[in-house]
């Protein structure tokens, strides 16, 4: 077998951050409860349960502040701030937990020692992180095996998905006309090259980006069976793309869409829909209550810088189709709409400068609530777009009608990761993750959905 190099996927970084925060936390307030007489915190057989405890907020918080975000945590400047945020956070709830943590101490500067020992630990540990993990000798090395045409648009989305992934060569399955890639800085090769750039330099695996009926040759075939026999991964760019991104890449599997892509489980799983149902109240009641509380202020709000209605209300299409009223708070003028239907925009003038705020923390969603609690809408799924925009982007986009086959939702999976839809290729890319979403529907899913909704508010990135 070929000497491979040392890399880590996606997974394994993650499962790296999170140990390694909670072992090096943990460990240097043991070392600091030894060397300073430090009797707030103690790790012990008779308290184990405050490690648990520490430990459990301390990831909680981690992944709402965007520390597992591995294109943030490869950035030392970003990793400051949102170990500063997690670190504070965490320790406040911590405090404030009764029970099941220390009695506060009557010094109340060793506080302070508990507050500092956990940031010294996750900053010297992430810093370790960035210097060695994600230095290029651990980097993925990959050789794609594509169509010219679509080289340059796979190694960009790969590449982005990913900081630690390199495509190193490429093997063109198209006709060869001359033509070079010049904005990539990767080589492209023949046949014969494939075999001995394997032997010359590390791989960790082959990514083939092209159907079998265009340009897999006999010969190629068996050249990609040798080096899989000599212990190199092959995988299809479908797979990895999916991997990487948590997108299904819709223009890459047409061909092969159903066959390709089995609907999750959970979709008719009638457990899994009765406790969907019951979190949908659940969260609803919630919702509204919390909006209930804000709606003195919302109102001040709205009177002063709205200067019109209050609430909002407009067709959307829902599951199968249906359509039915959706509930918003007014962010817009009034006659936003006066020459017709429009996307909205990022910096859309329509919007006041109220209407801004609310978008950004979202709290013009509160009302969707109600169309929850009807039935219409779940709080996790597509977002639901106007029948004007449905009827224009099924025709333009392969499958889009396939995202109505669950509830939309008041947050979702394309609304948490993917930019605001103000254009076709931007309703692609919510598509694609919309279908990810529907193909992998679960339980876990909703919960890391539910975590990133709260990142979104909490970093003002509603839009």
């Amino acid at each position: 077998m070929p000497k491979s190099s040392i890399h880590f996927d996606i997974s394994e970084r993650k499962i790296l951050l999170r140990i390694l925060d909670i072992v090096s936390v943990l460990s240097l307030l043991y070392m600091v409860g030894i060397v300073f007489n430090f009797d707030y915190f103690k790790i012990n057989s008779q308290h184990w349960v405050w490690s648990i405890v520490l430990a459990l907020y301390l990831t909680i918080f981690a992944t709402i502040f965007e520390l597992y975000n591995l294109q943030k945590a490869s950035k030392f400047d970003v990793v400051v701030k949102n170990v500063i945020i997690t670190s504070s956070v965490t320790v406040l709830f911590y405090l404030l937990t009764p029970f099941y943590t220390p009695m506060l101490p009557s010094n109340r500067l060793q506080i302070v020692y508990f507050f500092l020992a956990i940031n010294v630990a996750m900053l010297a540990w992430r810093y370790a992180y960035i210097v060695l993990v994600s230095a290029p000798r651990f980097y993925k090395r990959v050789l794609l095996i594509a169509h010219g045409s679509d080289v340059e648009g796979i190694v960009a989305s790969l590449q982005k998905s990913d900081p630690n992934y390199r495509v190193i060569g490429y093997f063109n399955t198209g006709p060869n006309d001359g033509t070079i890639i010049n904005t990539l800085e990767i080589d492209a090769i023949s046949i014969s090259d494939i075999g001995l750039l394997t032997e010359e330099t590390t791989i960790s695996e082959i990514v083939v980006g092209t159907p079998l009926s265009e340009g897999m040759t006999v010969e190629l075939n068996n050249q990609l069976i040798k080096l899989l026999e000599q212990g190199i991964p092959i995988r299809e760019y479908t797979q990895v793309y999916e991997e990487l991104t948590h997108r299904i890449p819709v223009k890459h599997v047409e061909k092969d869409f159903y066959r390709y892509f089995p609907f999750s489980r959970s979709n008719q799983n009638k457990l899994y829909l009765f406790f969907n149902r019951i979190l949908d109240l659940f969260f609803s009641v919630l919702g509204l209550a919390f909006g209930m509380m804000l709606v003195p202020f919302l109102l001040i709000g709205n009177l002063l810088a709205n200067r019109g209605p209050f609430f909002y209300s407009q067709t959307r299409v829902g599951k199968n189709g249906k359509y039915f009223r959706i509930y918003k708070l007014r962010s817009m003028v009034r006659n936003a709409e006066k020459n017709g239907a429009q996307f909205a925009e990022a910096r859309d003038s329509r919007v006041t400068k109220f209407g801004r705020f609310l978008r950004k923390s979202r709290f013009d969603e509160i009302p969707q609530f109600i169309n929850v609690l009807k039935g219409e809408m779940s709080v996790i799924g597509p977002r639901p777009e106007r029948p004007e925009f449905v009827e224009d982007l099924k025709e333009k986009i392969p499958f889009y009608e396939v995202r109505h086959l669950v509830k939309p939702g008041v947050t979702g999976w394309a609304q948490v990761n993917a930019k605001y839809g103000s254009s076709d290729e931007d309703s692609l890319e919510k598509l694609q993750y919309d279908l990810y979403y529907i193909k992998h529907r679960s339980l876990f899913l909703d919960i890391t959905i539910i975590i990133k909704t709260l990142s979104t508010i909490i970093f003002f990135r509603g839009q």
